[in-house]
Formats: structure tokens, C-alpha cells, sequence
């Protein structure tokens, strides 16, 4: 049966965010165990994004914008401005420093600001691989269009394409379009699915669902998806990773990581951004 899980609000700074993943009810959906929709959020000049450098150990940080834009910076010497309907992804292997800002341009004017932010756990024997970030441009992504639905492949595998980002374990994400009355079928056998409604409606096995509900759908159901609406979904899913600990920043099968990723921050022993000196402490933890 499938479950629909009620996201809960979070304030960063001057950015609302509606945070679904993890959830006491489903914890994970595939690899993917971390879920945050931001905004969507209206800034006035001087106002915006500025979240400071801060760590990653074993996940990938997966950025998709509706609006705005915002700027990565990493310590790998990545730096790039992030448009509606690239992709960042950011493999942070054994650890990763990065922040992500807002141009002055952008900061400098009246702007909006609204995506998706998800992590990909790692599988195990990836957990301390070497950090890596791949950027693909919206005009990169395959599309599959079929009878209503305008699909676009953000990562993974699904309807016989494959995305062009590297990825580590099974997986598909997507950005779906669908025409009042289209069908929709979940792309992998055994594998766990979920729904995010951005806009319009959607009935599933004859259920209503509005924009900012999220449903999870187990591996050994089928569903019967169709839009009440012209409506846009987003599609996520895969193969299960396994029990992961997760705490602040960081991902990992082991507590002893989790503890070790710790220590390692508040030690300044995590790589640094070129030119960027001010951090966000480890929670709990004076700067003082």
C-alpha cells in the first residue's frame, strides 16, 4: 500500500524548507535518504542563500532547480552557478567541503528561489571513495516523451536511458510532465518508488494527491498513476542500500565514521575551499 508522508518545516536562515526524508514511517526511498524542497522562496536585494563551507562523508548531494540559481564552490576547486534543471551532484566518497552562495548579481536584485535538494547514500565499498562533482546541463539530460508524459532523466536509469552522471548503485530520479489524464508506470521491477507532486493533481490506485505531497510506493506494488490534471511529478527510486546512520552532514553504515567525520571537522582536518575561510561549526560546538 502506498504511503503518503507529510514533510516538516525547517527554517535556514531566510529560506523555508520542507524537509520529507528521513521520515519515521519510511526512512529511505532507495539509496536516497535525505529529501528537502526549497522554498519556494522571494528574496529582496541583499537578501538570499549564503550557506557557509561545511562537510560530507559518504553520500552525494543531488541539487535540481525549478528557479534561481545558486553557486557551488567545493574543495576540489569546483565553482559554478547552478541554473533551473541542471544537475549538481556532488559524490562526497570519504569527505567534501563545500558551500553554496548566490552571485552578487543574483544577490544584488529582487529574486525567487525554488528546488530540491536529496542525498544518495553510498553503497559500503563506496563510502571511502574519492570525492568527486559532476555539473550536466539541463540540455544534457535524456527526455522521453510518450503518449502525455514529457520525461526528463535527471540520474540513473529508467525507460530504457541512462543519465550521464556517474552514479554508484541503482537508481533513477525524474522530472515528469504529465497531460490531464496520462498514465504513468514506475520504470524499475523490485525497486522502491516515490512521488513528489511540484503541481497539479494526481490520483494513484484512485487516491488525490496535491502539490507538496509525497508518496512512497513499496517494490512489490504497481500502482495505477494518473494525472486529474496537467500536473508535474517529481520520480525517485531504487534499489535499497541498507541501514544507514546519518547525523548532520554526514552518512555512514558505521556509528565509528559518523564519530571519526566529527572529530575530523571540529579538528579542521577536512579539505578546504580555495578562498573561502569562514565554515558552519559542528553543531553544538562554539567558533569562540
Amino acid at each position: 500500500m502506498s504511503i503518503l508522508i507529510s514533510g516538516k518545516e525547517a527554517n535556514l536562515g531566510p529560506l523555508s524548507v520542507r524537509r520529507v526524508l528521513p521520515h519515521r514511517d519510511v526512512r529511505s526511498v532507495g539509496p536516497f535518504v535525505f529529501f528537502d524542497r526549497m522554498g519556494p522562496a522571494s528574496f529582496e536585494p541583499g537578501q538570499g542563500v549564503d550557506v557557509a563551507p561545511h562537510p560530507h562523508v559518504g553520500l552525494a548531494t543531488v541539487t535540481y532547480l525549478f528557479e534561481g540559481a545558486i553557486r557551488h564552490h567545493d574543495s576540489l576547486g569546483s565553482l559554478l552557478e547552478i541554473q533551473p534543471g541542471d544537475l549538481n551532484w556532488m559524490s562526497a566518497g570519504r569527505g567534501i567541503t563545500h558551500s553554496e552562495r548566490e552571485t552578487d548579481a543574483v544577490r544584488n536584485s529582487h529574486h525567487k528561489l525554488d528546488g530540491l535538494q536529496l542525498w544518495a547514500a553510498l553503497p559500503e565499498d563506496e563510502e571511502e571513495s574519492d570525492p568527486e562533482f559532476f555539473h550536466i546541463a539541463r540540455d544534457d539530460l535524456p527526455v522521453i516523451d510518450d503518449a502525455g508524459l514529457h520525461m526528463r532523466l535527471i540520474a540513473g536509469e529508467a525507460f530504457g536511458k541512462t543519465a550521464p552522471v556517474p552514479v554508484k548503485s541503482k537508481l533513477f530520479y525524474l522530472d515528469v510532465r504529465m497531460d490531464a489524464g496520462a498514465q504513468l508506470l514506475l520504470p524499475g521491477e523490485n525497486q522502491e518508488a516515490a512521488l513528489y507532486v511540484v503541481s497539479g493533481n494526481l490520483r494513484i490506485d484512485g487516491d488525490l494527491y496535491e502539490p507538496e505531497n509525497f508518496i512512497y510506493v513499496p517494490p512489490e506494488e504497481i500502482p495505477d498513476i494518473v494525472a486529474q490534471s496537467d500536473c508535474r511529478v517529481m520520480l525517485l527510486g531504487g534499489l535499497p542500500v541498507g541501514y544507514r546512520h546519518i547525523w548532520w552532514n554526514f552518512v555512514s553504515s558505521s556509528k565509528e565514521r559518523i564519530d571519526k567525520a566529527k572529530a575530523d571537522w571540529a579538528a579542521g582536518r577536512f579539505p578546504q575551499i580555495p578562498g573561502e575561510d569562514d565554515i558552519i561549526p559542528l553543531p553544538g560546538r562554539s567558533t569562540g
